[in-house]
């Protein structure tokens, strides 16, 4: 939440992480076999998990940034799993917005 909060405050950082939020859409469209009969949500957790389990197997270990403007360096994995995050939100809005169906 923090990285949103960022991206919220900053525009230029809005956009890095909306691009990572487009490429893993895109790769979760296109890119993953059977794709059609899963649901998003599940789909993303999925990549998540792959994303942190490889980081993880390379040592890699999160550490927020400590204040709002170090947002702007951020790597790519942590850039990434913000986009992640920004799509999650997305796709519970969508999730829960009414149908207008009754």
């Amino acid at each position: 939440m923090a990285g949103l909060a960022a991206a919220a405050a900053l525009p230029g950082l809005s956009a890095v992480f909306d691009q990572h939020s487009a490429a893993v859409r895109d790769i979760l469209a296109a890119g993953v076999e059977g794709s059609a009969a899963v649901a998003g949500v599940v789909l993303l957790a999925g990549y998540t998990r792959g994303l942190l389990d490889e980081a993880k197997a390379k040592g890699w270990t999160f550490r927020a940034p400590a204040d709002l403007s170090a947002w702007t360096t951020s790597d790519w994995l942590t850039a990434r799993l913000v986009g992640v995050c920004s799509l999650a939100v997305t796709m519970d809005e969508q999730r829960t917005r009414p149908t207008g169906n009754g």
